[in-house]
């Protein structure tokens, strides 16, 4: 069986990419969502106000999309992702984050595989944000 093809949506904070996975996924296509905003919201209900500025918020991040990228069933022939380790390669030289072990290895091993399409959906923003305690 052929590798499925994996296209990451990427975009500004609230610009819509999760409502457009939201609408993939209902039209019957294997989405996986973004792991950024669920740790943010986890370490937040754990008392953390500011996780992104926490040591290891990066790492954590791409641990997580890894395993959910590997739960993805690798049946579907065409999968759309919410953001990618690239996004958290942007994030960690964004917050000025030296990149750790975790996220080093996941760029490695993504680019090795090509587990991405070349091809990325920039969305563009919707021209509204939903306030959420991410943004």
């Amino acid at each position: 069986m052929p590798e499925p093809r994996r296209y990451v949506l990427t975009g500004a904070p609230g610009a819509g990419k999760t409502s457009v996975i939201e609408a993939l996924r209902h039209r019957g296509h294997v989405t996986v969502r973004e792991a950024a905003t669920d740790l943010i919201a986890e370490r937040q209900a754990q008392g953390y106000a500011e996780p992104w500025y926490d040591h290891g918020f990066v790492d954590a991040v791409a641990a997580l999309q890894h395993h959910r990228q590997a739960g993805a069933d690798a049946r579907q022939p065409v999968q759309f992702y919410d953001r990618s380790p690239l996004c958290a390669l942007a994030l960690a030289r964004h917050l000025g984050r030296p990149i750790g072990p975790v996220l080093t290895a996941e760029v490695d091993r993504i680019m090795r595989e090509r587990t991405y399409q070349r091809v990325v959906f920039l969305i563009s923003p919707l021209g509204f944000i939903r306030h959420t305690a991410a943004r």
